[in-house]
């Protein structure tokens, strides 16, 4: 048996491979697989967090108001706080070698680990198509002015043009070739990806700074919330949804980051490389959005917030194919590291012994086309106030759920061979614990009034007015209920 196990969880059966709540995906890692240190997981955030969403993130929130340090400011408060549950959620997979999905058969059951994993997983594969519909586009524009080709008209029911459809599917074939290829060709990619995408952002910063003669007129426009502007005296009122939406944006993480601490050498090396990795690039990515887009101002005449845009405004081939390169590399780097790896393992845990890691990849590929991803990025407002808002009142209660189980009922100990079991002490009613889906409901539920007013499905005038204003905290009020509400059912009911 394995010495870290043998240390950390002494109780693990040999014959935890023939339980049927197991796979090789899913198995406890062993300590000779345990080779990540700080410098990985700093790698692994900066590789994820630079990236084509992160350089356009701060343009919805200047578009709502905010002057380009309230933005960029908004951002780095709202990586700090998810980086918090980051950290403690990883503790487990570090401590345990286990993924996501086997984290939460301890407070969710060993048949009711489905619920949380499924909610990830659909979350997952709606980022997997919008980051496939990005690394698509950015192919369809180069291609469009490499080879000075005039774009057809959106003539199909899908709303886009026939080459943006295939320029997709190209790049979603890529990327499927990658998840067949497996962890390693993964690994290989982060590797590579983020000086290749530093690197290039930092050539925009500079190229955008020479070409305006400085950073032009966005980083000296006021903020519209300032006493005299159109918007005066409302910051709060946009700041607080905002900053929910901005932690929705890594919440899918802060659930799954086991699936990734499961490979760290120890604690001290997860804890220090994501804090070192995660809110400063985000901030930083967000600021060479803001400072090349309000170049483009002077340069252009316009602002242009999207930087596959920007580059097919370079004449020399040259640079678009090096660009073109890189901005794929990087797209497909970060949309497999964090779209594909949790919902991979989180559909094996439906069925471990017929869906691999390699098969689990395939079905969200799959399910992120079905979802058409260009719809859900279309306007700025709706990505921001319907998606990330929307999914982080699911995931919220869910981290609270997990968190307030091992941390406080637990307290960090955990029976690693019932986790592969049925019968085991995870089992609670049947494999469910109704518990942490009674908790989830009632965390969730908050913010549920909110949404259907913000998708139009019910009336603003027939809800009252605080209850839709509760949609705006949806991640904070969510993790706090289902933390409370969790601790008190558990207690009272310790195996229901």
């Amino acid at each position: 048996m394995d010495s870290v196990l043998a240390t950390n969880a002494p109780d693990v059966a040999v014959d935890i491979e023939q339980s049927h709540l197991c796979n090789a995906d899913l198995a406890p890692v062993p300590e000779s697989r345990r080779k990540w240190r700080t410098g990985s997981f700093a790698a692994l955030w900066i590789s994820m967090s630079a990236c084509i969403t992160t350089y356009m993130l701060a343009s919805s929130l200047i578009s709502g108001g905010m002057n380009w340090w309230e933005a960029v400011f908004t951002i780095f408060l709202a990586n700090l706080i998810v980086l918090m549950p980051m950290i403690l959620n990883a503790h487990a997979g570090t401590k345990y070698g286990i993924p996501f999905p086997v984290y939460c058969r301890a407070s969710f059951g060993t048949k009711g680990a489905n619920v949380p994993a499924i909610l990830r997983a659909l979350v997952a594969c709606g980022w997997f198509g919008i980051q496939t519909w990005i690394g698509g586009e950015a192919i369809y524009k180069i291609s469009v002015t490499i080879f000075n080709l005039h774009p057809a008209p959106v003539t199909n029911w899908l709303g886009i043009t026939g080459g943006q459809f295939l320029c997709f599917l190209f790049f979603w074939v890529i990327n499927m070739w990658v998840i067949y290829r497996g962890i390693e060709t993964i690994r290989w990619l982060l590797n590579i990806k983020a000086p290749l995408l530093i690197a290039l952002g930092l050539a925009l910063l500079w190229w955008a700074w020479r070409a305006a003669g400085g950073f032009g007129p966005i980083l000296s426009q006021p903020s519209q919330f300032e006493p005299g502007q159109p918007q005066a005296g409302k910051f709060w009122i946009y700041f607080f949804p905002a900053l929910t939406g901005m932690v929705g944006y890594w919440a899918t993480l802060s659930l799954n980051i086991p699936d990734f601490s499961r490979y760290a050498k120890s604690q001290r090396d997860q804890v220090l490389g994501q804090t070192l990795g995660l809110p400063l690039t985000m901030a930083l990515y967000a600021f060479i959005g803001v400072a090349v887009t309000s170049a483009t101002t002077i340069i252009y005449g316009k602002a242009i917030w999207d930087p596959v845009e920007v580059l097919t405004k370079f004449s020399n081939p040259i640079v678009l194919v090096i660009a073109m390169l890189a901005l794929c590399i990087a797209t497909l780097a970060t949309n497999i590291a964090a779209n594909v790896v949790s919902p991979a393992n989180d559909f094996a845990q439906l069925a471990p012994k017929r869906i691999s890691f390699r098969i689990g990849g395939f079905i969200t590929g799959i399910v992120g086309i079905l979802m058409m991803p260009w719809k859900l990025v279309a306007d700025p407002n709706g990505y921001i106030f319907t998606w990330l808002i929307a999914y982080s009142a699911l995931l919220g209660p869910i981290g609270g759920i997990l968190i307030a189980d091992y941390f406080v009922y637990r307290r960090r100990k955990l029976n690693v061979t019932a986790l592969y079991k049925s019968d085991g002490e995870y089992r609670f009613t049947n494999g469910i614990s109704f518990v942490a889906l009674i908790a989830l409901a009632i965390g969730a539920l908050p913010s549920l009034p909110g949404f259907l007013v913000n998708v139009k499905w019910v009336s603003a005038a027939s809800v009252p007015v605080v209850l839709t204003q509760l949609y705006n905290y949806a991640w904070f009020i969510g993790f706090a209920v289902a933390f409370a509400v969790y601790l008190a059912l558990r207690k009272v009911a310790p195996r229901f």
